[in-house]
């Protein structure tokens, strides 16, 4: 069977069973209880199959497409990432009352110290004409008793693969928030026993907004780095909506003078 008869047959099957739904739809108030309860019985199995159907749809179809790679790269990058949770759907989408180290998804977790957890963590699909990852993370904080509360990222072997203290890291954050809000980003790069840190605030205000770490101020040991890792410490999240449309990383050398 070619592939235009079986299009024009599908089509045929669709419009016979719209005209048919539609019959019924009509006739619901007058026909007898017997037969509207069968109706009700096949209306029911028919509705979970095409609202399972329109939820896969709407959420693929939706843009930014999911697993875009799209993102900013300044002049002269060798190395960008976007960490899973915002390219694509994670196995759990929410976290209610979140333990004090929740792993969100892979290479993201969620730290605090908060006796009373009253912290929800969700992913959530961004639709907005700006958005340049498919999801987002939304964080709702009610009271909040502890003192610190972070989104650990996780980078990748590749991020420390050649990496030299000429090197410059670059975060980029879009994020947006219910009240005002200071947000602190800590590059954290371990070298053999020592542990290097560099601290930068990020503005949230619903924009995009980024804070560079240069190695170049730090001691370093080029040849024993083995792991690097970003800390976004949220600071005073009580009673607050905090929405993490979009964060991405990006290694560069800086410019010779």
């Amino acid at each position: 069977m070619s592939r235009r008869l079986r299009s024009l047959m599908g089509r045929l099957f669709h419009r016979a069973v719209l005209r048919r739904w539609s019959r019924a739809a009509d006739s619901a108030a007058a026909i007898d209880l017997g037969t509207l309860r069968r109706q009700r019985a096949q209306a029911r199995t028919l509705r979970r199959q095409l609202d399972r159907l329109l939820h896969t749809a709407e959420n693929r179809l939706a843009l930014p497409l999911i697993g875009s790679k799209a993102m900013r790269r300044p002049m002269g990058t060798d190395w960008t990432w976007r960490p899973d949770l915002w390219r694509g759907p994670i196995a759990t989408t929410g976290i209610a009352a979140a333990p004090r180290r929740a792993e969100i998804a892979a290479g993201t977790t969620l730290f605090h110290d908060c006796p009373e957890a009253e912290i929800t963590v969700r992913q959530i699909r961004n639709t907005r004409e700006a958005d340049l990852a498919p999801y987002g993370l939304r964080l709702d904080v009610f009271r909040f008793g502890g003192s610190f509360l972070s989104v650990v990222l996780d980078l990748p072997d590749e991020a420390v693969q050649g990496l030299q203290l000429r090197h410059v890291i670059r975060l980029e954050v879009t994020a947006e928030c219910e009240r005002p809000l200071r947000v602190f980003a800590r590059l954290n790069v371990r070298h053999g026993p020592n542990t290097e840190e560099i601290v930068q605030g990020i503005a949230v205000d619903g924009g995009e907004s980024a804070a560079e770490f240069d190695l170049a101020y730090t001691r370093m040991v080029e040849k024993r780095v083995e792991k690097m890792w970003v800390d976004l410490i949220l600071d005073r999240p009580e009673m607050n909506q905090i929405i993490l449309r979009d964060v991405t990383l990006s290694r560069r050398p800086r410019a010779e003078l």
